[in-house]
């Protein structure tokens, strides 16, 4: 493949990236393809946790190719990492391979990082540059971002409805108001997440698993049950499998040792009104490296974590119908002013199969 300028180089690695949708995580989706005379001699995304960055898979691929990147150009969709983690540093095996320029996305917002990579390569010679398609590289990584820059998870609701906001009816029946691609295109927001929240009364009404289904990936996110008083039963279908953590408001020895016996964590965060402290799991998923987390839930939730300020973006469909008195997204309290309302601009609208999507975001 060509590659006759910089744009060119870095939509590549991008698209290279996005291989990594599903995978990556706690780790940034990174794309490295290596360029020389034109052409492209190596390519690669970062792996899971603890395996090799893109940058490496990126080196090994030239090599298997029988490519010298001796003088090569690098282009990366995230500044290279200068630390040791689970891996050693990437800046250090561009500057032993002997790479001629590295064109950066953005700078690693990763305090261990955050523009020491770019240094360590141009203080040995390599000519560094970055800034290239960084809208799109940060959206990529629009976690991994925020739980470096705020220790907090990216929260994005989901949620389904009528024209005039309706989720289902007052005898909970909702199956289905959106159409099949708008399911599908939810089921792949929930795969790039990685975990799913929902509260205590929608796994008493629906039962629902929180799994992918309607897209192949290679890993199931994590989930989480917001419930107060260890209500859940242990049969729970959201259960099955075990690795779901249960946050409570309350100890309860007997019921916490039930849903340890079917894989279940309790995490226990009481607020001063004995309910779960929202704010406080923000806050504990970010230290469990949660870098985008994915909200489907009822109006009573819902609307507690737009109220506590926990919610970053809203993904909601829209079917052309109209359902009237009903249930609707959010419990919100009645505001008595204009000026009181949260307010947020449209970061995306778009046409899946009959329905319409729109991607907003709080503007706090």
């Amino acid at each position: 493949m060509d590659i006759d300028n910089d744009l060119a180089g870095m939509t590549l690695a991008l698209a290279w990236a996005a291989k990594g949708l599903y995978t990556t995580s706690p780790n940034p989706r990174i794309g490295c393809v290596i360029v020389k005379d034109g052409r492209v001699i190596g390519a690669g995304v970062t792996q899971a946790a603890g395996h090799d960055h893109a940058e490496i898979q990126a080196l090994k691929d030239a090599a298997a190719r029988g490519h010298d990147v001796r003088g090569a150009t690098a282009y990366v969709t995230l500044e290279p990492c200068n630390h040791h983690g689970r891996t050693p540093p990437c800046a250090d095996a561009l500057v032993s391979a002997g790479l001629g320029r590295v064109v950066a996305a953005m700078d690693d917002p990763n305090p261990l990082v955050a523009g020491q990579g770019m240094a360590k390569l141009a203080a040995a010679g390599i000519a560094v540059s970055s800034g290239l398609c960084a809208d799109a590289a940060y959206e990529l990584n629009i976690g991994f971002f925020s739980r470096m820059r705020r220790g907090l998870p990216w929260v994005r609701m989901k949620t389904a409805a009528s024209l005039d906001g309706m989720t289902a009816l007052h005898n909970g029946q909702s199956q289905w108001i959106t159409g099949a691609e708008a399911r599908a295109d939810g089921h792949a927001w929930r795969a790039r997440a990685c975990a799913i929240l929902t509260g205590i009364g929608t796994v008493a009404s629906d039962d629902p698993q929180l799994t992918v289904r309607a897209v192949d990936t290679p890993r199931q996110p994590r989930r989480i049950v917001v419930d107060s008083r260890l209500d859940i039963r242990p049969d729970a279908r959201v259960l099955a499998g075990g690795g779901t953590w249960i946050v409570a408001a309350v100890h309860d020895a007997n019921r916490a040792a039930a849903l340890r016996d079917v894989g279940a964590e309790v995490i226990v965060l009481p607020n001063a009104a004995g309910k779960v402290d929202l704010a406080e799991l923000m806050r504990e998923l970010g230290r469990r490296q949660i870098n985008e987390l994915h909200v489907e839930a009822g109006a009573k939730l819902n609307g507690s974590l737009i109220r506590e300020g926990c919610v970053d973006e809203l993904l909601v469909y829209l079917a052309p119908t109209v359902l009237g008195d009903a249930q609707g997204m959010f419990a919100l309290p009645a505001l008595t002013a204009l000026d009181q309302q949260r307010r947020l601009a449209f970061h995306e609208v778009k046409q899946i199969g009959a329905d319409v999507r729109i991607l907003a975001r709080f503007t706090h």
